[in-house]
Formats: structure tokens, C-alpha cells, sequence
């Protein structure tokens, strides 16, 4: 089994310290399966942006979490990854509450991938929609990632 899926299983168990932006911001990887991620935050108060709903960067953030985890799941042995780019639609506004990020692989070449989110609010809406790109790393690129 890749390093990487090792660890995120160590996580979930809860054996291992989650990264320290989820720490931060206070997310959490809930679940994971081959390609996908699930990450959930209960949004509050200081999460918040001065018109009062959760900030774009947060939702970002945790979108970022989602994608990065669900690519993660599709890494070999020694392999690592780095985002090239992410893009996020922000379509409707979420206060407070739980916050569930589902991303899944779209496409895992061998160097390129696409990665894709729903961030969903209450009732299940769509809060925002996520893409991101992301590069395969391996060798010296991959040391101590």
C-alpha cells in the first residue's frame, strides 16, 4: 500500500496529528476511497467575513483539502503531488453549520491530474464548486514531502 494512503488511514484511526492548516482552520478528513475524499468543517463565527458567511478562503481551503486528499489516494509508493492550479465558483452563501467537501478524481495520468469538488452547505445545497490540477511527484521532487 502507498505511504500516503498509509498515513491518511493513521489519520483517520487517530495516530496521527492532522496537518496543521485542517488544525487551523479546524477540518477534518471524515472518509476516503479510491479517488475520492470527504472533508467537513462546522463552520462558526470565526470563520467569518465581515458580511457574516463563511469566507471564500475557507471554502477554498477546504475544498484545496478535499482535492489534495482524494488525489492522494491514487499515489504510489514514494510518489507525492503538488497543485498547479485550482479554480473555485462560489455559488451561494453558507453562515455557519457543517460544511462537507466530496471531491474525486476526474483523470490520474502518469505526471497529470484533474480533481473536482462539490463543497455542500445545509440541506445538502451546493455552497461552492472546485478544480483543481495537480502534478505527480517522484524521486528527488517527491524527498521529504
Amino acid at each position: 500500500m502507498a505511504r500516503m494512503l498509509d498515513g491518511m488511514e493513521r489519520l483517520l484511526r487517530g495516530e496521527v496529528a492532522p496537518p496543521p492548516a485542517a488544525t487551523l482552520i479546524g477540518m477534518r478528513l471524515a472518509s476516503f476511497a479510491a479517488g475520492e475524499a470527504v472533508v467537513v468543517l462546522d463552520a462558526g463565527a470565526a470563520h467569518g467575513n465581515p458580511m457574516g458567511t463563511v469566507q471564500g478562503g475557507i471554502l477554498a481551503a477546504l475544498a484545496d483539502a478535499a482535492m489534495g486528499w482524494a488525489y492522494m489516494t491514487t499515489l504510489g509508493e514514494g510518489e507525492s503531488y503538488t497543485t498547479l492550479e485550482m479554480k473555485v465558483n462560489f455559488l451561494r452563501p453558507a453562515r455557519s453549520g457543517p460544511l462537507r467537501a466530496r471531491a474525486r478524481v476526474l483523470s490520474a495520468g502518469r505526471t497529470i491530474g484533474l480533481v473536482e469538488c462539490a463543497v455542500l452547505g445545509e440541506g445538502d445545497k451546493l455552497v461552492a464548486h472546485a478544480v483543481s490540477t495537480c502534478m505527480v511527484l517522484r524521486g528527488e521532487q517527491a524527498a521529504g514531502r
